[in-house]
């Protein structure tokens, strides 16, 4: 078993982010897990992330606030999705995304992304 305790997890930088502060816990760099990695990541007020794509799946999970992700639906209009406490989505393959805390709390959202 691998274990890494909040305390130990490291700060990294994410792309296309900003007011963002990311903490790896399992995989990548941290762990020896293979086929995803999880984060744990604060966004402050007015913080998020660029639209942007890749060739990962994603799943976000909120665990404590509200935030808003937006997608793009097949006729490429722009559709904004409110996650609170405990909801979650997948963002597939390829589907471009953008995520903003538009509120006055940090958001806190566990992300797991396939490798």
């Amino acid at each position: 078993m691998q274990v890494t305790k909040l305390s130990d997890a490291q700060a990294y930088d994410a792309k296309l982010h900003w007011g963002m502060t990311g903490l790896r816990l399992q995989g990548m760099d941290t762990t020896d897990v293979e086929s995803f990695s999880c984060s744990l990541s604060y966004f402050m007020p007015g913080g998020g992330a660029e639209w942007a794509a890749s060739n990962n799946e994603k799943v976000y999970i909120v665990l404590d606030g509200d935030i808003t992700i937006l997608t793009k639906d097949d006729s490429g209009n722009e559709v904004e999705t409110q996650l609170s406490t405990l909801d979650s989505c997948v963002i597939g393959l390829n589907e471009t995304r953008a995520v903003e805390n538009r509120t006055n709390r940090v958001v806190t959202m566990l992300v797991v992304v396939s490798s």
